[in-house]
């Protein structure tokens, strides 16, 4: 490899004065080697010693996860490909059209690859069942479905073939925490593995009631709240919340809603049970705010409320036209 030989005290000089003039070959390390240092270069130079060295190459790091199927996939191919993906602990979940499964194991090890995480899934369904969990398919790397995943300071731990967890949510959870007050009694009506109670139970110096009728969730929920550091404190219940809460002989300052496929069915539970000035955080998939508001109002007319919208926001795209909504309502 041709290179300029210059004095280490120079090397540095030298390297920025190739760089600015486009003769420094950046494809090359440079080298050092007793006193002298060698820069590689794209051709011959005046002013300076030029001799033939062997150099190392410099790795190349893709840019983007298109880039590493640059020659294994079609240009119509790549443009085809969802190339998000959830990221959750070490694991990632790809999502793969249908035109592409012939090449999903040149995907999901591109994946590996480029992400460096410990293992890579596909999607084989969509999220089903009361337990809402999805089918997934292993592609690449440890068949290991268990992670930790961090989220502001918080650590909540999974399994992704037996629970549900969206990291898409994080900018939510965090928005939902900083509104709550120390002193809050919360119900989350539908908490998974606790990813808002936990973030939340690590700020506030709050009482939480933790619902869910997955069993694998709550059994989740119990080891995140022996692995984080809590202010507030969490009670946990495995059922279905318009059972559970029959047994609930007091009322909450705030209820979480966030199953946005059905909370709407669970209205009528929420307006009974929050208090006089609560607030409920109420989330539903739709193309525009009017029906969830329409649904949150209607439910606390019928249990003798009256409710003020304080806040309306669109948390992520679920389909083209369609978003899951967060609709904010505070009982006068």
């Amino acid at each position: 490899m041709k290179c300029v030989k210059v004095p280490l005290r120079q090397l540095n000089d030298a390297r920025i004065k190739l760089m600015e003039n486009g003769s420094m070959n950046m494809e090359y390390r440079i080298k050092t080697d007793g006193d002298f240092g060698y820069i590689p270069i794209n051709e011959n130079i005046n002013n300076y010693e030029i001799v033939d060295v062997e150099l190392e190459p410099m790795k190349k790091v893709p840019h983007n996860f298109a880039e590493l199927l640059e020659d294994e996939l079609t240009c119509e191919e790549i443009e085809n490909l969802r190339t998000s993906f959830d990221t959750i602990g070490d694991i990632v979940i790809l999502e793969i059209p249908e035109n592409l499964q012939d090449k999903k194991q040149i995907i999901g090890d591109a994946a590996l690859k480029f992400t460096k995480r410990k293992s890579i899934y596909m999607k084989r369904s969509a999220i089903k069942g009361t337990t809402r969990v999805r089918d997934l398919e292993f592609l690449s790397g440890v068949d290991d479905s268990v992670t930790i995943h961090k989220e502001h300071g918080a650590r909540l731990k999974l399994d992704v073939r037996k629970v549900y967890f969206s990291p898409r949510l994080a900018t939510e959870r965090k928005r939902v925490m900083q509104s709550v007050n120390d002193g809050e009694k919360i119900l989350d009506m539908f908490c998974g593995i606790g990813p808002f109670p936990i973030v939340i139970a690590r700020n506030k110096q709050v009482d939480i009631t933790a619902v869910d009728i997955n069993e694998s969730a709550i059994e989740y929920l119990n080891e995140n709240i022996k692995l984080n550091k809590l202010k507030g404190t969490i009670q946990t219940y495995c059922g279905d919340v318009r059972q559970v809460s029959d047994n609930f002989n007091f009322k909450f300052d705030r209820i979480i809603m966030n199953l946005p496929g059905l909370a709407y069915t669970f209205l009528d539970v929420a307006a009974n049970l929050i208090e006089d000035g609560g607030i409920i955080n109420y989330y539903e998939f739709s193309d525009s705010y009017e029906q969830g508001i329409k649904r949150l109002t209607d439910a606390c007319k019928a249990a003798g409320k009256e409710v003020e919208i304080i806040n309306c926001r669109k948390v992520k795209s679920t389909s083209p036209g369609e978003w899951h909504v967060a609709i904010d309502g505070k009982i006068i």
